[in-house]
């Protein structure tokens, strides 16, 4: 088991010693990690790991019965769900959850439901940009919108609230593998305009090539750490994930 990669100072998200249950169920034992501002960092391992209860351990759907998640100063596991998007974290769940009997525009309104005014127009239209397709789409009602399409309105969804901190569950999940690709590269382009990424992904080699680096979780504990060029030739990694390739 490999040490966790020291922070080259800057970090905007740390975790330390968070547990976290559903009920009786002990779902994450003990887990510590860090973000770094401008960092992609992914989170990797199988169904069942832990991955998606970590975002929302930090998002607030959930609570952690012990351990401390610091954001920017801010103790988050006292502090609602709602405030978390307001303090600059948003996320883009597993699965899309777009609401299907909205318009585009109107799922994309919903992102930005805290946040009012001129800036929206801006935020629109990076939005626009990165996605040209909701442009197109935009007076169509979600539920009509291809999976890929889909998965490009919920993460422009959770961009219209302007975060500093963007949390991705599984976004290639279901996709064809040229839209894997071009989801890949929108990512790695949100963080270029300054926005830090944390990452979930069962796409174990695309997620570790875009980011800068990697967790890995097994039931519900952290089993290795590292940078993601490390973490894509670890034999453990490419036996257990990568398919030995």
């Amino acid at each position: 088991m490999s040490g966790p990669v020291e922070s080259t100072g800057g970090k905007m998200l740390e975790l330390q010693q968070v547990h976290t249950y559903y009920g009786s169920i002990h779902a994450l034992k003990g887990i510590s990690l860090y973000i770094d501002r401008g960092e992609i960092v992914t989170l990797i391992g199988a169904n069942g790991a832990g991955k998606s209860t970590t975002l929302n351990t930090i998002s607030g759907v959930l609570r952690p019965r012990s351990g401390s998640i610091a954001y920017e100063g801010t103790e988050l596991t006292k502090v609602p769900a709602y405030h978390t998007v307001k303090l600059g974290l948003s996320q883009s769940p597993e699965g899309r959850r777009i609401f299907p009997r909205m318009s585009v525009k109107e799922n994309l309104e919903m992102g930005a439901y805290s946040r009012r005014g001129q800036e929206l127009k801006e935020d629109f239209q990076r939005v626009y940009d990165l996605f040209p397709v909701l442009l197109e789409r935009q007076s169509q009602p979600g539920g009509t919108l291809s999976g890929g399409e889909q998965q490009m309105l919920a993460m422009g969804r959770a961009l219209m609230a302007r975060p500093k901190l963007l949390m991705l569950d599984e976004p290639s999940m279901g996709l064809a593998p040229m839209l894997v690709e071009k989801i890949f590269e929108i990512i790695q382009e949100i963080n270029q305009q300054g926005t830090t990424i944390l990452l979930v992904e069962q796409n174990a080699h695309a997620a570790l090539e875009v980011s800068d680096r990697g967790y890995v979780l097994e039931t519900g504990s952290i089993v290795l750490s590292d940078t993601s060029q490390a973490l894509l030739v670890s034999p453990l990694v490419r036996e257990a994930y990568l398919g030995g390739a």
